[in-house]
């Protein structure tokens, strides 16, 4: 079988990787001059050393390219992120921590409930005290006061400063201490906010409360409806990713639209594609989340549809500097880390491994499910543990029971909520359509949490990283081990039992 990492183009992946590392390094830890000096010294002296050592090993001025090239961008990564981590520490408002003052924001995301009457949302400033003043800020409130706050809806109100707890280039926490004065948010949003609405309410028309509550988790990321023991069955479960905007989502949908290459042509298609997902993104409303979710999905698709890995690996890794570019603060965003890692395994390592199973004699549809799963469910293990502190058993069964239902689900949701504002009866047959998989979906959620052992604690942070990491790892390289050691024992079974017939033919001549 060929190597794997010969037909992938890497080369792209190493200065992707140094500029997300020293970018989170930079912006965690007030290193960025030293990490930018270091960067460019292992640059130049990596270049005198190929230069030297070039015409004796010509393999040396190759790795030197990588080496060099990761160490500059390294080092101007470093350089952007210090200076927006230093005006960040820096800003103005971190001289009024523990006053109250007046603020207006404007929501980047809707606002998550957090229990006890309580929410929360991220939000960039636009006013403060009457003074212009800009920066980013999470703010803290009464669910009575800003549940109906939408993202893009700028909002005036007094709170209690006070300093971010992490450090991701936010500038403030603002507990909110006033009712809010709500300003209008751009037409395009309360378009996108009453195509929501409508399709949250198409769906408890004809739906059972369970089924109509997860639906729109499941096709716009609106998971309020969403009850708490339902919120735990899919955590425990493993399945809790496919109630937010993902990459899947977007591939998912745009796929669907690509199938109708066949009725209108190809750059057609292509093109109604590139217009559903921008409607999609839309809807859902362009959060960083959301923007991020879609890049990854259009790599994943483009990886799916063109069968060329070679090319989506720097697709990915050029994506992931374009959007540390656009926003530092991602290179410390966990969803961030799992969106890059989950598009990696599906077109880096499912592939791979479904071409193996397909060898053995799998049906094709089968393997790619079974390894989409398992590639996804191995790759983010670690990065879930580290932020909930379980890991669930059970995941990759459950995501494999839940697979077949998920794109019609997705499907026949989106085009529902496409067609809800105008054609309300239309989109509540569509959700009609959507009710078996819904069912299928719960019921396995609610099977698999109730699996004795289905989640086990696990250490949060960089130690369930580790130990997660660890484990996997380890069953990787032994499924490998035996996998590889049936391999190579068959055909020596084969051999000796020819061998064995070729000397019983030779002795008997009759």
């Amino acid at each position: 079988m060929t190597d794997l990492g010969a037909r992938l183009d890497l080369r792209l992946v190493p200065a992707a990787l140094t500029a997300w590392a020293v970018t989170a390094v930079s912006i965690t830890w007030a290193v960025g001059p030293l990490l930018a000096a270091a960067g460019a010294g292992v640059g130049v002296g990596w270049a005198a050393l190929a230069r030297w050592r070039g015409e004796q090993a010509p393999v040396f001025r190759t790795a030197g390219v990588a080496v060099v090239g990761a160490a500059v961008v390294g080092a101007g990564f470093a350089v952007a992120a210090a200076m927006r981590s230093d005006a960040a520490r820096e800003h103005p408002i971190a001289q009024r921590f523990g006053a109250v003052a007046t603020v207006t924001v404007t929501p980047g995301e809707e606002p998550r409930q957090l229990g006890s009457g309580r929410l929360m949302f991220r939000a960039a400033l636009s006013q403060f005290d009457g003074a212009e003043m800009t920066g980013s800020v999470v703010v803290f409130a009464q669910a009575q006061d800003f549940g109906d706050l939408m993202a893009g809806q700028p909002v005036r109100f007094k709170a209690r400063i006070s300093r971010p707890t992490r450090r991701d280039l936010t500038v403030a926490v603002l507990n909110a201490t006033g009712r809010p004065t709500v300003g209008r948010a751009s037409p395009l949003q309360r378009a996108a906010g009453a195509v929501r609405d409508q399709f949250a309410r198409s769906a408890r028309d004809v739906l059972p409360a369970d089924q109509a509550a997860i639906l729109p988790g499941l096709v716009l990321g609106d998971t309020s409806a969403v009850s708490a023991p339902t919120a735990t069955e899919f955590k425990t479960a493993g399945l809790t990713h496919l109630t937010a905007v993902s990459g899947a989502n977007v591939t998912i949908v745009c796929g669907a639209v690509l199938l109708s290459a066949g009725l209108v042509g190809p750059r057609a298609a292509v093109g109604l594609a590139a217009v559903a997902l921008v409607a999609f993104v839309i809807v859902v409303q362009p959060t960083a989340s959301v923007l991020r979710a879609a890049v990854m999905g259009a790599i994943a698709l483009v990886a799916i549809a063109s069968a060329r890995r070679r090319q989506a690996v720097p697709v990915l890794a050029a994506a992931v500097l374009g959007l540390l570019i656009a926003a530092p603060q991602l290179a410390v965003d966990a969803g961030f880390a799992l969106s890059v890692s989950a598009t990696a395994a599906l077109i880096v390592l499912a592939p791979g491994w479904s071409a193996r199973l397909i060898a053995r004699g799998w049906p094709k549809p089968l393997a790619d499910a079974v390894c989409i799963a398992l590639a996804a469910q191995l790759v983010t293990a670690p990065l879930v543990a580290a932020i909930s502190g379980t890991v669930s058993v059970i995941g990759v069964l459950a995501n494999l029971a839940v697979a077949v239902v998920i794109p019609p689900i997705t499907v026949l949701g989106t085009a529902a909520a496409a067609v809800c504002w105008l054609l309300p009866a239309a989109a509540g047959l569509l959700i009609r359509f959507t009710g078996p998989e819904l069912w299928w979906l719960l019921r396995v959620a609610s099977t698999a949490a109730d699996v004795p052992g289905a989640a086990v604690s696990v250490p949060s942070g960089l130690g369930g990283v580790l130990a997660v990491a660890g484990t996997s790892l380890a069953a990787l390289l032994v499924w490998r081990w035996v996998t590889v050691g049936v391999s190579r024992c068959r055909p020596h079974v084969k051999r000796s039992s020819g061998e064995r017939d070729g000397r019983r033919s030779a002795s008997d001549p009759g």
